[in-house]
């Protein structure tokens, strides 16, 4: 019985490419149950649409004066309809609060363009590539954690560092990190789905 994910998204989505190619090819032995995005011009709800998973657009506005925590709650409520064995953050642009991880305790993952430590949050590809410009790092590089209420900051589950060469662009050195980051996804959820089945 393959593993049930369910993908949170708000872009365009390569980081769910690159898991649906990986279950595809049967390196991954799961299977998509649900894709959600917050924002309804997301690529990636076509790019699961063309695959045939089905999708949810749950944005945060209608929540705008009940607040964050009731949307969490909320959100939680729809995913756990899928029965999903792991949720994964695959460039979610919104914190979650504890009333959305508390109803997936230890199961809840995500994708961080930045090594354990070091730029958490919002834009850490730019903040890394121009604190390489500034001598303060060496390289940048990304992480799959599992999520916690604190930014960026759970248990890491594997990571990969990514060389800034000299004459690298942002946009050259975004490409070299994104297809680090389709690998460490791919490879982390094969990693955290052994551990449920064992």
């Amino acid at each position: 019985m393959p593993v049930r994910l369910v993908v949170l998204i708000s872009g365009s989505g390569t980081n769910l490419q690159a898991i649906i190619d990986a279950i595809a090819a049967k390196t991954l032995g799961a299977e998509i149950a649900l894709v959600v995005s917050n924002r309804k011009a997301a690529y990636g709800l076509v790019r699961a649409e063309q695959a045939g998973i089905p999708t949810l657009y749950f944005p945060l506005k209608p929540y705008a004066e009940i607040g964050r925590e009731a949307y969490d709650r909320d959100l939680a409520e729809h995913i756990k309809r899928y029965a999903p064995d792991l949720v994964v953050l695959a460039g979610w642009m919104h914190v979650l609060s504890s009333e959305f991880l508390s109803a997936f305790p230890q199961r809840v993952i995500n994708l961080h363009p930045a090594l354990p430590g070091q730029f958490a949050g919002v834009n850490a590809i730019e903040r890394s590539f121009e604190a390489y410009q500034r001598g303060e790092v060496e390289h940048a590089g990304c992480m799959v954690h599992y999520v916690i209420p604190e930014v960026d900051a759970g248990e890491v589950i594997a990571q990969a560092a990514v060389p800034i060469e000299a004459d690298d662009t942002l946009k050259s050195f975004e490409a070299r990190l994104h297809e680090a980051e389709h690998k460490l996804l791919v490879e982390s959820i094969r990693r955290v789905i052994s551990g449920l089945r064992a």
